[in-house]
């Protein structure tokens, strides 16, 4: 789910580039730790904390924004 949700995110420019910003990734990060668990878990915490890309991926993704959140939390254990 968390790997769908990037590729939702990096589908926008714009969108992508304050992913960027907000987390400190870099594409190099993206490509080369795509699977880690802290990349995945950053990609989530950052639309759980923008809530109107959190409802916009979670249609796109056909799942409620609160799944997309649980996801979250399971890779923060």
């Amino acid at each position: 789910m968390a790997l769908s949700a990037l590729g939702w995110v990096l589908a926008d420019q714009e969108r992508a580039d304050r992913l960027l910003a907000l987390t400190g990734l870099t594409p190099e990060i993206l490509r080369d730790q795509l699977t880690d668990r802290a990349v995945l878990g950053a990609v989530l915490e950052y639309l759980a904390g923008h809530e109107p890309d959190l409802v916009l991926a979670a249609d796109a993704l056909n799942v409620p924004p609160e799944r997309l959140v649980a996801a979250r939390e399971e890779l923060a254990r």
